[in-house]
């Protein structure tokens, strides 16, 4: 498509409040990676709690972020556009993780009710886009702030980038009906479709092999990283920027990637991106040098482009032919398709903080960590290997 074209597309195919939503979401994220990056420091060096409580509390807070969601869009219904934004301007861990997983299913549902049929993948494109803005740029403000006046400070920003998000909402946001498309569920329709979903063998296998995917960037970047650089490399070092560099490897790359991708089976894809996605931890095991880590971070990016796009396609084709409304219904198909992130936080940020005071703390191996987060992926790659072998799904290409 000539760049004029796809200019003109860009500007006729969406709904005004297509952009307004996408804005909302980058505040969100901008406060969201701005907390998450220093969260690990923050708790062990200025609230004095150890590494493994430091785990405890990431696994609850992220565990809840992304758990929520799978009721958010009955609540979202329920509460209404004013009181989600409002819910997510609190600046603290818990109030945070509440409103986090309202806006995400609420901004995707919006995302798919004002683009039109031939720019709703293009729409998709350009919310992943602006959520890894929102991820390099998190950081980068984080580390400013952190250096220059606090690092306490840094979540009175991540709250006035949600007071900004609310004041987006309150002015500009309008809100487009999709009667025929949406369907409000009660809280006790939601339960029982969660008891379907549960039951959905096939779909439950597939979400906990991605879980070990999700394990290794959560817990190993956002728990493990931070005190592995600051313990064992550099005091000082910039960390932050250290964990933006996935973010704008994305925001670089994702096109070409897709480019060259775009020919490789659904299934096949997933499996490659496993597979480049853990070599960040072998790069990691091998060197001290934070410039080899990052290096290996944006090996990590490169693997999610190739996987991530694939991803919402994959999980579609999984339920059985009586139940692909209910898969495909956007609050419960939204939902559950954060579940694996779910899981990963639940259970990664207690594992990134046992692995690391076993072998992070007290002049231990350190590296040996690295090699621990590299078995996940070749575990996690072995695995998905034997679901596409073994698990029939009808094939999805892009």
């Amino acid at each position: 498509m000539a760049f004029a074209d796809r200019v003109r597309e860009l500007r006729e195919g969406f709904h005004r409040t297509f952009w307004v939503a996408n804005g909302m979401e980058l505040f969100e994220r901008l406060a969201y990676y701005g907390q998450a990056t220093i969260l690990s420091i923050f708790l062990r060096d200025h609230l004095h709690f150890s590494e493994q409580e430091v785990g405890n509390i990431s696994s609850v807070f992220g565990g809840l972020i992304y758990f929520l969601p799978i009721f958010a869009g009955t609540v979202a219904d329920i509460l209404a556009n004013f009181s989600i934004t409002k819910f997510t301007a609190a600046s603290r861990a818990s109030r945070t993780a509440m409103g986090g997983s309202f806006i995400k299913p609420s901004v995707l549902g919006t995302v798919a009710v004002t683009a039109r049929p031939a720019t709703k993948s293009l729409g998709y494109g350009v919310y992943y886009w602006l959520v890894n803005i929102g991820a390099f740029f998190g950081p980068v403000i984080a580390n400013a702030v952190r250096k220059n006046v606090g690092i306490e400070f840094v979540y009175l920003v991540s709250a006035l980038s949600c007071a900004a998000m609310l004041a987006v909402n309150l002015v500009f946001y309008r809100e487009v009906k999709d009667d025929a498309a949406r369907v409000v569920e009660s809280l006790g329709t939601k339960l029982k479709n969660m008891v379907v979903v549960l039951a959905n063998f096939r779909f439950m296998l597939f979400l906990l092999i991605f879980s070990l995917y999700w394990i290794m960037f959560w817990s190993g970047f956002y728990v493990v990283l931070p005190f592995y650089i600051t313990d064992h490399i550099d005091r000082y070092a910039d960390f932050e920027y250290v964990l933006s560099v996935g973010a704008l490897g994305i925001i670089v790359l994702q096109l070409p990637v897709n480019r060259l991708s775009k020919g490789l089976a659904t299934k096949h894809a997933i499996l490659l991106g496993f597979f480049v996605s853990s070599l960040c931890f072998l790069v990691a095991a091998l060197t001290h040098s934070l410039w080899v880590i990052m290096l290996g971070i944006l090996i990590w990016s490169v693997g999610e482009m190739i996987q991530a796009p694939r991803y919402y396609e994959y999980i579609s084709t999984l339920a059985p032919p009586g139940q692909q409304a209910l898969f495909q219904g956007q609050a419960l198909f939204q939902g559950y398709a954060f579940l694996p992130i779910a899981i990963a936080w639940l259970v990664g940020g207690w594992f990134g903080g046992r692995v690391y005071t076993a072998y992070g703390k007290d002049g231990g191996d350190a590296g040996v960590v690295w090699w621990i987060f590299l078995g996940i992926g070749m575990l996690a790659t072995f695995l998905m290997m034997l679901y596409n072998r073994f698990v029939r799904v009808e094939e999805a290409r892009s």
